[in-house]
Order: C-alpha cells, then structure tokens, then sequence
C-alpha cells in the first residue's frame, strides 16, 4: 500500500491531550480517527487468530484472573499438537495472521516454541505474533530466527509508581528495555495500556499515550479495565468504554501507521463497543481459537472468551458485525504501515 504523503502524524501536547481525554470534542476526536483509519487501511479490518495456550503465570498482578495467587481458576497447558492444530483451524477459517499468547509460563522452553512457530510457518503464509511476557533476549531470538513476525508486550500503564503498586514483583525499567530489545532483533513490537485503572488519572494516561508513541511501535493496544472478582481489585469500578474509545482515536491520529485492536475487554462491558471502536480508530479484531474444552477458562476479566457460539459461528458473527461497520473483514498478514507515516 502506497503511503499518502499529505497523512502526518498528530501532534499534540500534553495539556491537549487531558482536554481530548477529558471529552472536550468527542464529535471531532472520533470522526477525524475514522477518516484517517479509512484513508490509512482502505476499509480494512485484520483478524488475528489468537490461540491462548496456557493460562498458568509467574507473575502476581493484582488486576488479572490469571494471577498466580488465584486458586479458583482452572488451569491448563496445551500441548504442541493442540497449539499448532487450534492455529490450523484458525488459517482454515481464513486467519492471515495467528497469535500465540500465554501467561508468564515459563514450562514453555526455547525449543518447545521454536518448533511451534516452524510447524505453523510449514503449513501456511501467516504472520506469527507472540505474546508470551518477560522471556529471554536468548529465546526472543532463536523465536525470530524460527519466524516469528511480531510480540506483543504489554507495560498496562507507564507510571512507574502504578507499575509497582498494580505489578508487585514486576521491573518497570527491565521490561521497557525488553521492548526496545524486540525492536532491535527486528520484531514488528507491540505494547499497550489498561484505561481506568484503580489509581490512574487523566494525567497519567496523557503521559501514557505520549510515551507509546515516542517508542515508535508497530502495535498498539487500549482497553478499559474489567473488574475480576479473584483479585484484589474485585470490588474496584470498571474502566470506561467511552474513555477507552477516546484513547483508540488519539493513539490513531498520533501514530497513522499503527496496528491498533478494538479489544475483547470493551465487549465484556458493553456489546457492540468493540465494533463501535472500529469506527474510532481501531483496525484489528482478534477472535480467539483457543479449544472449546479449555475455551472459557482464560479469564483475564469476567467475560473474556464468554459466548455460546460455535467456533464457526463466533467467526462469521464476527464478519458480519465488521461489515455491517461499512469495513471489510480482511484475510491478510496485515504487517505494519508504521514506517511509512512518520
């Protein structure tokens, strides 16, 4: 796709950035994010099958059904075959990209995802996308080297003292030098934010949104917080779909060229939002593949992976609800358009 030379990236200040998350042209903010979505992907929207394999984590924080303190979640480890079998089904129903996304589960060795990204890579021209935490340079590496396109590591917030407060045990500074290690090795990189976390303001979410942008990612995800009942922030208020969407638009207008998902947490608080965010600013949608057996059990937020449907029907659901946005579903790798509109 040629870029368009008159598209520029949207400068805007911090205090700007408060009066636009604040609601000061909501009119505005989400009809000039469509324009310039429409312009920068042609109607697009990428599906991403997303294979959640394990939901077993090392990490304790205190937002997450997966946290390793939750004993009331079911856990469960796929074995190779189950992941490369669930990305098959995924390319048969006309995924062009898969994810294989997991907890802090560190059971998964270098060889043991090496051969994953290899067995998937042999059957089909698909972007592999990773999210599978803090690993080592090490691993991240021969995962490249095996194929690997894309990791996705979220920081959730870039305050350092909520990082601490919301991810005890967790290195702010080491995972901020993760991403930029993933950018070096070559990975298409990703990161992304939790909006209305417990604690976290206007303010901070503008320093958020300046900083995702400043490290010049490939992907970039928002969606609001869910409050889940096994963790310490159970009884906390869940975050806004309206704020969320707010983010979507301003993460678009800064940075054109960006993959940016209309997230499965703003279905979870209002159905219909995460296509609604189709028309603000997003451009990716990522139905997951995960087995039914184990389908309802990767429980970041209460009603993550919670629909009845069939696999198949979950999907063309899907279809029809991006077309129905006036959008086309697409079955393409759907790289990055980053580099082209800086």
């Amino acid at each position: 796709m040629s870029p368009d030379s008159r598209i520029q990236p949207l400068k805007l200040s911090k205090k700007q950035l408060i009066s636009l998350l604040g609601g000061e042209d909501d009119q505005w903010l989400f009809s000039q994010a469509d324009i310039l979505t429409r312009a920068v992907f042609s109607d697009q929207v990428y599906l991403r099958g997303i294979v959640e394999f394990s939901n077993l984590c090392r990490h304790d924080c205190h937002y997450c059904g997966l946290r390793r303190s939750n004993r009331a979640a079911r856990r469960y480890r796929l074995s190779e075959a189950c992941i490369i079998e669930a990305a098959e089904t995924a390319i048969r129903l006309g995924m062009g990209s898969i994810v294989l996304q997991s907890g802090d589960d560190y059971r998964y060795r270098l060889d043991d995802i090496r051969r994953v990204i290899a067995e998937i890579k042999a059957r089909a021209n698909v972007a592999i996308t990773l999210s599978l935490g803090d690993r080592h340079t090490e691993e991240l590496q021969a995962w490249r080297d095996a194929g690997a396109d894309r990791y996705l590591l979220k920081m959730e917030t870039f305050n350092r003292m909520l990082f601490s407060q919301l991810r005890p045990g967790a290195d702010f500074d080491a995972r901020i030098n993760r991403l930029l290690t993933l950018k070096r090795l070559g990975y298409q990189t990703g990161s992304g934010i939790i909006t209305g976390l417990p604690g976290m303001t206007d303010s901070m979410l503008a320093d958020d949104l300046l900083t995702l942008t400043e490290l010049e990612l490939d992907m970039l995800a928002c969606g609001p917080f869910v409050a889940h009942p096994q963790t310490p922030l159970g009884q906390a208020r869940n975050g806004s779909v309206l704020q969320s969407h707010r983010v979507s638009a301003l993460l678009r207008l800064m940075n054109p060229g960006a993959n940016i998902p209309a997230t499965s947490s703003l279905e979870a608080l209002e159905p219909g939002s995460r296509e609604q965010a189709l028309t603000r600013g997003c451009n990716v949608v990522m139905p997951s593949f995960t087995p039914e057996n184990v389908y309802d059990c990767y429980g970041i937020y209460p009603g993550k992976n919670s629909s009845t449907l069939t696999l198949e029907s979950r999907v063309k659901s899907l279809r029809n609800a991006i077309t129905a946005t006036g959008r086309h579903p697409s079955n393409g790798r759907g790289d990055s358009l980053r580099a082209q509109y800086v």
